[in-house]
């Protein structure tokens, strides 16, 4: 028998669940299923939340020819043999329709962030002329791992984990439509934990029920979930999800200054084949997210672990990466530059654009020095210690601060100099 994620697959459009910012009424991807017009395009978005399926339903409503590749499995060759069978397709049916018919193959690349340079070079003229229209699916942000010619000829739709809602109408979906299911009279009597651990997963969440359902279990509850979770801990993971999970875990132990925690995650990772460059990338935000001003040469080491992996390759990859590791484990910690831009956003979100201080505009014509642009502005290099007391916030935020200093000496000493600054230069002085 099928797994539940297979049986309960969506055929069409109308029984799609979620990403209605792409699917909904007048959203654009219903638009181009509509009017037939379908041009190549990149799915982003982790696993479980609905790629390859929507593919496979865009294929299915503009009846076109739909090839599939893995990029895990397929190489150039394979590339260009779907090439080659696309364009003896499209010349057989040369006459069955008319020149402004838009019937070309889809070819669908899963992982396509996994192409090396020469695979993806492959599809160039194929997406070019219209031989294919291209949809690929990755869990990784494009503009890292694709090349830059082929995401100039490709749109780029972002697909958002399912929310509370959407995980709910699958649920009823599998309860009320699977008939393994319907003749197991499987109910629900809480949704806490299954939805907690299905983490905006449809694949996810159908696993857990199906897991659940198969230890003979007919009311569904919080207990029951945890317990059967706890005890089959990778029982529902499938296609990748315990990549999250251990990269997860490997940020949180560097986080937690856990250097032997974050080994052994990295050499889980490794073991497991995880992309070198996919860890290395999560060093550099860490090193900026997590300890920061703290310790700011933590960036370089990140940023060099990046560049080294990229000239020595693997396996001696390895020793970098956890030299990186390391170092960035057992430095000290400071998230004030992230708590900070994630303040100075929601203050923008909230005031919206306050005005630029007159002082601080350039006066670029005579209009706008008539109107006091640059009128009082203080060049900070004219005054001692390169720093003079004057207004930079708009009128609004004048006494708004954002960055916090936290307690690691290099910070400290930062706010010192800043303290310093301040104190000994009177806005009376000037």
């Amino acid at each position: 028998m099928l797994p539940l994620a297979e049986r309960l697959r969506p055929k069409t459009l109308n029984e799609y669940i979620g990403q209605k910012h792409l699917v909904g009424e007048g959203a654009i991807l219903r638009q181009m299923i509509e009017s037939g017009n379908l041009s190549s395009f990149i799915l982003w978005g982790p696993p479980g939340v609905g790629k390859t399926t929507l593919a496979r339903i865009i294929a299915h409503e503009l009846q076109r020819p739909f090839y599939t590749l893995s990029a895990v499995t397929s190489g150039v060759k394979e590339v260009r043999d779907v090439i080659d069978k696309a364009k003896r397709e499209a010349q057989l049916n040369s006459g069955l329709f008319a020149p402004s018919d838009k019937r070309s193959p889809i070819l669908f690349i899963d992982e396509i962030h996994r192409f090396s340079k020469s695979q993806q070079d492959s599809l160039l003229g194929a997406v070019e002329d219209g031989t294919i229209t291209l949809i690929g699916a990755t869990t990784e942000n494009p503009s890292f791992e694709v090349i830059n010619p082929l995401l100039s000829r490709c749109q780029i739709y972002v697909l958002q984990p399912l929310g509370k809602d959407d995980l709910l109408e699958l649920l009823h979906r599998a309860l009320s439509e699977d008939e393994y299911l319907k003749e197991r009279n499987v109910t629900i009597v809480e949704t806490e934990a299954i939805l907690r651990y299905s983490g905006g997963d449809a694949r996810k969440l159908l696993n857990i029920i199906e897991l659940v359902t198969n230890s003979g279990v007919q009311a569904i509850d919080n207990e029951t979930v945890t317990k059967q979770l706890q005890q089959n801990p990778v029982a529902y993971d499938k296609d990748g999800e315990l990549h999250y999970d251990i990269i997860s875990a490997f940020i949180k132990s560097i986080r937690g200054s856990d250097p032997d925690a974050a080994i052994y995650w990295l050499a889980r990772m490794v073991a497991a084949g995880e992309d070198p460059k996919f860890i290395a990338r999560r060093l550099v935000i860490s090193a900026s997210e997590d300890i920061g001003l703290a310790n700011p040469n933590a960036m370089l080491v990140a940023n060099a672990c990046f560049d080294t992996l990229t000239k020595i390759g693997w396996p001696e990859g390895r020793i970098p990466l956890a030299l990186a590791t390391i170092y960035l484990a057992t430095s000290q910690k400071s998230n004030s530059a992230y708590l900070a831009i994630d303040a100075a956003l929601a203050e923008v979100d909230k005031s919206g654009n306050q005005p630029v201080p007159l002082h601080l505009r350039n006066a670029s014509t005579k209009l706008m020095e008539e109107l006091g642009y640059h009128e009082g502005y203080q060049y900070a290099h004219d005054f001692p210690n390169h720093f003079v007391h004057q207004q930079y916030m708009p009128d609004e935020l004048k006494d708004t601060k954002f960055w916090h200093p936290q307690g690691s000496p290099q910070e400290q000493k930062i706010a010192e100099w800043m303290k310093h600054l301040w104190e000994n230069d009177s806005p009376t002085n000037h």
